[in-house]
């Protein structure tokens, strides 16, 4: 059981919502891996992205409970970052995955991941040693079906091309 499970469990004992709302996290990168395969690897940080669940009161009070610098970031050796929504590479209709297990367990949170394709896909913008080291990783493990690959990086292409993003991807 990934690390990572306990890092969002104790984030949801410590909420304190109103009983019965959930808040939906869309998790993003390396931990979307993490979470959703037989991957281990370190990482620092796992990312959620903000989406209209994740209003300014709730990203406020995630980076409270478990930001950089936080007891929870102390304790588990990562942290919360909340990115914004138009910065990831992603199809215009990225998919996600409801943690199933995971998520039985959690009163206040509801954990979706980001398919593994499309992990990969918004990895390849950035393209850094972890991103390629994550890439080769889930291709080894065949999870990343080429010509779903292909289709998934021409949708997010598309979806930049369309607006001010397009000088941020590399030629």
């Amino acid at each position: 059981m990934p690390l990572l499970h306990d890092f969002f469990r104790e984030i949801d004992a410590r909420w304190n919502g109103p009983p019965g709302t959930r808040v939906r996290l869309r998790i993003l990168g390396s931990s979307a891996l993490i979470l959703q395969t037989d991957y281990e690897r370190g990482t620092k940080d796992s990312d959620v992205l903000e989406t209209h669940d994740v209003t300014a009161d709730v990203k406020k009070r995630l980076l409270d409970l478990a930001g950089a610098g936080t007891d929870l970031h102390t304790r588990h050796r990562i942290y919360l970052d909340v990115v914004p929504n138009g910065i990831p590479f992603l199809p215009r209709r990225a998919v996600y995955h409801g943690l199933t297990d995971l998520n039985a367990t959690l009163r206040h949170l509801a954990l979706e991941v980001l398919d593994v394709v499309d992990v990969v896909v918004a990895k390849l913008k950035r393209f850094h040693a972890n991103d390629r080291s994550d890439i080769a990783a889930m291709v080894d493990l065949d999870l990343v079906p080429h010509e779903q690959l292909v289709s998934r990086f021409r949708e997010a292409a598309d979806s930049f091309a369309g607006d001010a993003r397009v000088e941020e991807l590399p030629r």
